[in-house]
């Protein structure tokens, strides 16, 4: 397969790119650097180092790519909110880029999506069909994305998907700055850092292993179209976390807590099911035993 990967050289993106070279793919990565490092690209993967916030149309045209994978993005929530106009030019003109240059060239479009900046609030593991209510520009973004993929389904027959991920940890994860908090937590643990946790800890999310993530957007590859749940169903609270990541990592260092951040999610949990029934994906990487690869690659 001929593929392209926007965002090819930042965290997950760059985990795909390993797994598509190991299988025999051909891969071409486009990453304007931003975020993404040189030195993530693989090897054997070509890199383009441009802007989806411009057209692509001459290099998908050059390429001719079965599949694009589309993981490029402004991923700071609270980016967003600040600049949501900017936000909008890379998550949404620039999903609007790569989408008619993939339809130029007659590829498909996997596209990384959200779920928790998308449901809000999940008393439930929330579903492809549950309410959507984005609570920051962000989620907004991301959705007004799945609809120009949608669009362009029912206008030009693409076999589009979007993939609805979970809070993704995992190897190349950045420690520093805006990160995961799986990261920071053992980054700081690495430096022997006291780590904080902002309000009282029972918060709760669905962290899934970038491995498991690398193999859910294969499978989507191989489905005429969709929206799907990437995550875990099981909800984890940051204090659990925090735990595990000690655990790992042979600490016994104690957290302190700080004020919670305001319009922070309580729970956020994902339902796997369709992707388990359309994909033939579950996620096969425990949290304790992600987060003890996590800790093998950030401590070396």
């Amino acid at each position: 397969m001929q593929a392209v990967v926007t965002g090819g050289a930042g965290f997950i993106g760059s985990n795909l790119v390993d797994a598509l070279i190991e299988r025999g793919d051909s891969v071409d990565v486009v990453d304007n650097l931003s975020s993404g490092k040189r030195e993530n690209v693989h090897e054997r993967a070509r890199l383009h180092v441009l802007d989806i916030r411009e057209p692509l149309d001459d290099l998908f045209a050059e390429l001719r790519p079965d599949v694009c994978f589309h993981l490029a993005a402004q991923a700071d929530v609270r980016v967003s909110v600040e600049r949501p106009d900017y936000d909008a030019e890379v998550n949404v003109i620039g999903t609007v880029h790569v989408l008619e240059a993939a339809r130029l060239a007659g590829a498909r479009v996997v596209f990384s999506s959200t779920g928790g900046a998308i449901y809000g609030e999940c008393v439930e593991p929330a579903d492809e069909a549950s309410e959507r209510q984005p609570l920051a520009p962000y989620g907004t973004a991301k959705l007004a994305g799945e609809e120009y993929l949608l669009t362009y389904q029912r206008l030009y027959g693409m076999a589009n998907v979007a993939l609805r991920f979970g809070n993704v940890f995992g190897p190349r994860q950045d420690p520093h700055g805006e990160a995961g908090v799986v990261a920071i937590f053992l980054g700081r643990l690495r430096d022997g850092e006291i780590c904080r946790i902002f309000g009282d800890g029972k918060q709760e999310r669905d962290y899934v292993y970038v491995g498991d993530v690398v193999q859910a957007a294969l499978a989507a590859t191989e489905v005429e179209g969709g929206i799907f749940n990437v995550g875990t169903g099981r909800a984890t609270s940051v204090l659990e976390l925090y735990d595990l990541c000690r655990k790992v990592a042979g600490s016994k260092l104690a957290a302190e807590h700080a004020p919670a951040r305001a319009g922070e999610l309580q729970r956020s949990v994902l339902d796997i099911n369709k992707a388990a029934d359309e994909l033939g994906w579950r996620p096969d990487t425990s949290l304790e035993d992600g987060l003890r690869q996590t800790w093998n690659w950030i401590r070396t």
